[in-house]
């Protein structure tokens, strides 16, 4: 069994700048682990708690101490768009050369339909090939999805446009537009229910929320579903399990260039190679890990957080 110890020996904690504010953070913080198999992440957002979050700790284990499946090659990736104005989508979209798919965050808090729409519109003005799909974070109701919807037009699919399984479901049978789940899979207690409920056209699977590459995939065997494999706003660490999984599980256009919604990473991002990444591992930069460590308060709180999760996981 794996110690706090054996964990904590090995730890870095870092604070990256985030080029945008995203799910509301300036900063993103992350604990890295340099086991023996490979570098492992634990970074479960900041208001998880450890019953939640103990499933993102076994997902930094299993990278940093069983090492992660093997995959080689390129993966295709999404490009991912905040809930910024309109006029600002240009200059997201540029840091994503090549890309051909955009997923646009839409129902962000105090912004309306309207903003959406405008939003979207601006990546197809920008770029009229591009296939869009939109993620609403749960943010609809049912009747507020189907306008959506409607005024929003063709999209590949709404991701996890409202919150239970069931709206999801009632959704699907109102409209055309394809619905992902995500929430439904990765915050669930039984992830199976999407597919008994035929709630969905697409999975949204994310490495870390799910504990690991290997649980990924085989949850995503399970369900039956067109897969994405998404980041959970993974540093560059975390995206090597990532990369592995989309590259496994023959995922569509990945979420998984959100490298580029940092200032600053532990290692350089990976080259986007005709909006493809390569899954060969990354390897933290010893100066970027010095440059970015987070204080001694930080690091103190995230060292008590591997501890919780692990009496989790040892129960």
């Amino acid at each position: 069994m794996i110690t706090a110890d054996d964990i904590l020996d090995r730890a870095h904690v870092v604070s990256l700048p985030m080029e945008v504010r995203f799910r509301g953070i300036d900063y993103r913080e992350a604990l890295l682990i340099d086991g023996p198999a490979g570098w492992g992440e634990f970074s479960p957002f900041l208001e998880y708690g450890p019953q939640e979050a103990a499933a993102w700790l076994r997902s930094g284990i299993e990278a940093a101490f069983e090492g992660l499946p093997e995959a080689e090659g390129f993966v295709e990736v999404n490009g991912t768009i905040p809930a910024v104005p309109a006029t600002q989508v240009a200059e997201v979209m540029a840091r994503y050369p090549g890309v051909r798919t955009f997923k646009v965050k839409v129902a962000e808090a105090g912004q309306t339909l309207d903003d959406d729409i405008a939003r979207v519109n601006a990546v197809r003005t920008l770029m009229p090939e591009a296939s869009v799909r939109v993620d609403a974070n749960r943010g609809w109701s049912v009747a507020e999805a189907v306008e959506a919807a409607r005024e929003l037009g063709e999209l590949e699919y709404m991701e996890q446009p409202c919150a239970t399984v069931e709206e999801l479901a009632e959704l699907r049978r109102r409209v055309r537009t394809p619905i992902a789940a995500d929430e439904s899979i990765r915050k669930a207690s039984d992830p199976y229910r999407v597919a008994e409920l035929n709630a969905a056209d697409v999975a949204v699977v994310k490495v870390a929320p799910l504990g690991g590459v290997r649980p990924l995939m085989k949850i995503a065997n399970d369900l039956g579903l067109s897969l994405t494999v998404a980041s959970a706003l993974d540093t560059a660490v975390g995206m090597n399990a990532g990369l592995v999984a989309a590259k496994l599980t023959n995922s569509r256009a990945a979420g998984l260039a959100t490298q580029r919604l940092f200032v600053e990473d532990v290692a350089e991002p990976r080259e986007l190679v005709d909006g493809c990444l390569s899954v060969a591992p990354t390897i933290p930069d010893p100066a970027r890990l010095s440059e970015l460590r987070a204080d001694a308060s930080r690091r103190d709180w995230w060292f008590n957080r591997v501890r919780e999760c692990l009496k989790v996981l040892e129960g």
